[in-house]
């Protein structure tokens, strides 16, 4: 069935932040297609999943060379909605990939050398079906390469045309100020950051976040629901298509201890309270910080994403709940 966007898409301006001192607004949430999107999933789901955060009013969609299986996939079936579906769009989305983990055999196959950074950006433009991504991301710090070679590509992949803005994920506050003095030297400042950071993963807390602001650079954090640990998703034990179960990679069964379940209740029982699902809750507890732009979501159903975009209706705490909220994640 042909589609057409939803036309009260944007009915929400408040859906929208201005990332770090820029003149670029990214939607509370952001998309991610880290799972879901990959040659083996249910095409006909994922374009579901697509369509209705566009519909939701998510403009940014976020992707990396590797994410499917195998890599490149997810890039290809973006790429496939994109041009069948959202190509009188494009100009409406923020499309980011990134580079820095295991793409091909040999040498020149991950990390951040120029080489490996460069080439992989012209294979991810092919699989997208793009002329440029509009953010370009170092996904993660090489140890062997000068961090010079690599803020240096980064560069260059926006003089080139082929990324407007650029970004680094899994940098730790010392990488990235020395990253982000080399860019803003070349005269390509670094947009934004993407951490890990969730109620159960708090170390942008002690110095990245600060840092963050004190820049002027947005942030995107990933697994703010903590892999669905952060739902109720396992209060009543693991179901048959959870994450856990199907793919234990990413989160294993013996991570839902009885003590996680036991302080995720307490969480939810707040939630509650607020009117809201512990995912909400979740969510509008990392957006709560003024250093984060967006939170990334994943969804394999669009009723997640729905839910999900619930957390905006709610978005300040009271001193009583985060006093409570702490002394439950403290404890």
């Amino acid at each position: 069935m042909p589609y057409t966007a939803a036309p009260t898409r944007y009915d929400n301006p408040k859906l929208y932040r201005t990332c770090g001192r820029s003149g670029l607004k990214l939607p509370l949430l952001s998309l991610g297609l880290w799972h879901n999107f990959g040659a083996t999933d249910d095409y006909a789901n994922s374009r579901a999943l697509i369509l209705r955060a566009f519909d939701r009013g998510i403009t940014h969609f976020d992707l990396a060379n590797n994410y499917g299986p195998p890599p490149g996939a997810a890039e290809t079936t973006f790429g496939r909605v994109l041009r069948e579906d959202l190509a009188g769009h494009r100009d409406e989305l923020i499309i980011s990939t990134k580079a820095g983990y295991d793409m091909w055999p040999g040498p020149y196959g991950n990390f951040g050398s120029r080489k490996y950074l460069l080439a992989s950006l012209d294979q991810s433009l092919r699989r997208l079906g793009l002329p440029y991504v509009d953010i370009f991301y170092s996904h993660r710090p090489d140890p062997d390469t000068p961090l010079e070679e690599t803020m240096s590509a980064l560069d260059q992949a926006v003089r080139s045309g082929k990324a407007l803005y650029v970004g680094l994920s899994n940098y730790d506050p010392e990488q990235t100020s020395r990253a982000v003095s080399i860019l803003r030297r070349l005269g390509t400042p670094c947009l934004i950051h993407q951490p890990r950071y969730s109620m159960l993963e708090r170390v942008p807390e002690q110095g990245l976040f600060k840092l963050l602001h004190r820049e002027g650079i947005g942030s995107i954090v990933f697994s703010p629901l903590a892999k669905g640990m952060l739902t109720n998703r396992y209060f009543a034990g693991l179901p048959a298509d959870a994450r856990a179960v199907r793919d234990p990679r990413f989160l294993k069964p013996d991570q839902i201890t009885p003590e996680l379940l036991a302080r995720t209740k307490q969480l939810d029982a707040i939630a509650r309270e607020r009117g809201q699902t512990l995912a909400q809750l979740a969510l509008a507890w990392v957006l709560r910080q003024p250093a984060v732009t967006t939170a990334l979501i994943g969804a394999s159903k669009t009723s997640q994403i729905d839910d999900n975009m619930g957390a905006i209706n709610n978005l300040s705490f009271s001193s009583d709940e985060l006093s409570a909220i702490d002394k439950v994640l403290t404890n």
